[in-house]
Order: structure tokens, then sequence, then C-alpha cells
């Protein structure tokens, strides 16, 4: 009787333990597509798709500034700035990602590499090492901090 009950627990924690990693795997596979729409949007260079899923008080650090930057609302004022001109990203690719699960809160780390074209024409390669934390509310992830580090 006792090897019975044991049993069935084991069973019953390993069905747990899958059904864990299926749901961590469901909120990675949304977390990575939530950050590839935003690509999206922005070689598009349409700001507002680009930050709709993007907190109300989002913090960046990034290698072009020497300050965290505060807010969605600043946030969008700099990709506004920068999208006013002809050039811009034309390819966007997530190297090495990986997505880290803690209830609500999802962190993606990733190499980016991408390709940017200038006015002219011209394309250059862009690689950063990135990272992102989003947090799920509502049945939404939500970007509320990342960190994009120069790729020297």
């Amino acid at each position: 009787m006792k090897r019975a009950t044991v049993a069935v627990l084991c069973i019953a924690l390993l069905s747990l333990s899958v059904l864990a990693q299926s749901a961590d795997k469901q909120a990675a596979d949304e977390v990575i597509a939530v950050t590839k729409a935003q690509w999206k949007a922005e070689m598009q260079k349409n700001t507002a798709e680009a930050m709709k899923n993007v907190a109300d008080d989002y913090t960046e650090f990034n290698s072009d500034y020497a300050t965290r930057l505060e807010g969605k609302a600043l946030s969008m004022r700099l990709s506004e700035a920068t999208t006013g001109g002809s050039g811009g990203l034309v390819a966007a690719e997530m190297a090495n990602a990986k997505v880290q699960v803690y209830g609500d809160v999802a962190i993606l780390s990733y190499n980016f590499v991408g390709v940017a074209k200038d006015k002219d024409g011209k394309t250059e390669p862009t690689r950063a090492k990135s990272t992102r934390v989003y947090v799920k509310k509502g049945g939404q992830w939500w970007l509320v901090h990342a960190n994009f580090g120069a790729d020297d």
C-alpha cells in the first residue's frame, strides 16, 4: 500500500513538472514573439505599434546614453526621432536566445544581430548583447526593462 502511494505521488509530481515546463515553454515562445513583433514594427517605422507592449514605467540601459532612460514616453520620443530619417534597421535576428520564466516574470537574453541601412543605401551590421525583462499583466506580456550592451 505504501509503495502504491509513493508511486502515485511520484507520478503526480512528474505530471506537475511536465505541466510547468510546458507553461514555461509557452511563456518563452510568447515573449520571443512579442520581441520579434516589436522589431518588425520598428523596421516599418511604426513607433506606436513597436511600443504597444512597453510598460509606462519602462526603463532602459543602452550604449548610446550614459544614463538609464526612464519611461515609455521618453523611449517613444527617442524612437520617433530615430525613425524620422530615410535609413534604418532592415534585418533583425536573435541568436543564443534564453528565456527564464518565474511565474509572471520572464527574462529574455540573447545576442542581437542585424543590418542597418543608411540614407544612401549603404548597409552595416549591428550587434548587441541584450536582456529584456517582461511582466505578464492582464494576460499580456509587458516589457518593463531592457539592457542593450555594445558587442564590440
